[in-house]
């Protein structure tokens, strides 16, 4: 076939094919599970050829090992998203941080806001037809992809074969690189009984037939559990995890009561075990779509009765909704956070969802606040929020002004803090209420 002579005058050697970046260009790399190590690594040792390369993702899982400060006069990290392997860089003034709804960030590359010299990817090996899936992750890297002038892959035979809009031919490559590795894996925390409380309460919110959008971390992977009594719940979401398999298996999440995309699971990447990965490749009941369509609100709202769960690192008192900072210190992004909760609000029926825990630091911190730390952002405003959720409970604060959301607030704070935030409230001038026993 054509396809197969193409493929072997592109392969080449790793390193070979990291020529291709030079100085000054600007580097965007596949994000989540997907993110190729083996391209980086091999980025990383052209440092001495290289300077001011600007290298931009969405949350890796890998290490970027571009990013350590003796690499600094090389490479500079522009996060779209700040995960772990890249907090210490940005808080250390080496890489920076942009601001940005996931739905949007495939338009900057569309409308040359940020223009693309090169693309990292990891790909499928190719299918009989020479066409490879971008396999757990598409997010803004397919749309990224075809904006960059060059395209460098990474083809593992590890990575599944996935199905949406998920697949590049051979000819879209410009070299072409081997390897069989494991992909990374996220497995799925233990959640505690502050979170499997956090659940129960979320839950009760979720009706037969609803539209789920769930993030990653203990809170979303103990509200799964809590609906296996539940009727043909559907999916349009970022992500999924490991969590979802039992409703799956037993048939809860179907899809059959969407209005758009029924009987799929509408997502853009996956994170989870092996065993995730298998679930997911060659499964045609999985639509991998880019973040331009998973996350934008207009098509979420399309679908009734969308519950969109999310979760934050503070909250205010009047409802605003801290989730990429503390303080000042950049730990996250803004990722779809508000593009899912503004899809709820317009979906017939549609219920936006904060759900933290009460407290952090071992109890010793409240995430609900009188004001927020200096410094720190604001994801979600208080217009936008409706529900927030603790181990203690439900407060709903649409429609509600700034002292009566502060008195739902007050209910569903942990009790320690209770009698203190009250205090702080009276100050602000909102009122405030006695609590006859804060230990209650």
């Amino acid at each position: 076939m054509a396809w197969q002579t193409e493929y072997r005058k592109k392969l080449m050697t790793v390193d070979a094919a990291m020529c291709a970046v030079q100085s000054d260009m600007r580097v965007y790399v596949h994000a989540n599970s997907a993110y190729p190590q083996v391209l980086l690594e091999a980025l990383a040792r052209r440092a001495g050829h290289l300077r001011n390369v600007e290298v931009m993702h969405l949350l890796g899982f890998g290490e970027a090992c571009f990013s350590g400060p003796e690499f600094a006069e090389s490479f500079r990290h522009n996060a779209l998203f700040v995960g772990a392997n890249t907090r210490r860089a940005v808080r250390e003034g080496r890489a920076d941080y942009m601001p940005v709804h996931l739905s949007e960030v495939e338009d900057l590359f569309l409308s040359k806001a940020v223009e693309l010299d090169v693309a990292l990817l990891q790909v499928s090996t190719p299918d009989r037809h020479g066409y490879c899936s971008l396999g757990v992750a598409v997010e803004s890297t397919l749309t990224a992809a075809r904006c960059a002038r060059t395209r460098i892959v990474q083809v593992n035979d590890q990575m599944p074969r996935t199905f949406g809009n998920t697949f590049m031919h051979v000819s879209e490559f410009d070299a072409i690189v081997e390897c069989s590795h494991a992909l990374p894996e996220m497995v799925p925390e233990q959640a505690t009984e502050e979170q499997r409380a956090i659940a129960r309460h979320v839950a009760t919110l979720i009706d037969d037939g609803a539209c789920l959008q769930v993030g990653i971390g203990g809170i979303p992977n103990a509200i799964l559990p809590f609906l296996s009594d539940r009727k043909d719940l559907g999916v349009h979401t970022e992500t999924l995890t490991d969590s979802a398999i039992p409703l799956l298996d037993k048939g809860v999440i179907t899809g059959a009561k969407k209005q758009i995309n029924p009987n799929k699971i509408v997502l853009s990447f996956v994170l989870g075990t092996r065993k995730w990965y298998d679930y997911v490749d060659d499964n045609p009941m999985f639509d991998f779509q880019p973040s331009s369509y998973t996350n934008d609100p207009f098509v979420i709202a399309q679908n009734d009765r969308v519950v969109a769960i999310n979760s934050a690192i503070e909250i205010d008192l009047t409802g605003q909704v801290v989730s990429d900072s503390v303080g000042d210190r950049i730990v996250s992004g803004f990722g779809g956070q508000l593009d899912f909760t503004r899809g709820a609000v317009r979906s017939r029926g549609g219920k936006p969802v904060i759900a933290i825990s009460s407290t952090a630091k071992n109890g010793t911190v409240s995430r609900i606040v009188p004001r927020i730390k200096d410094g720190a952002g604001v994801v979600t405003t208080r217009a936008d929020v409706h529900y927030v959720v603790t181990e203690y409970g439900v407060a709903y604060l649409h429609g509600k002004n700034v002292r009566q959301r502060a008195e739902a607030l007050l209910e569903i704070t942990h009790p320690s803090f209770r009698a203190g935030l009250d205090e702080q409230m009276r100050e602000m001038g909102w009122g405030g209420r006695v609590f006859a026993d804060m230990a209650r």
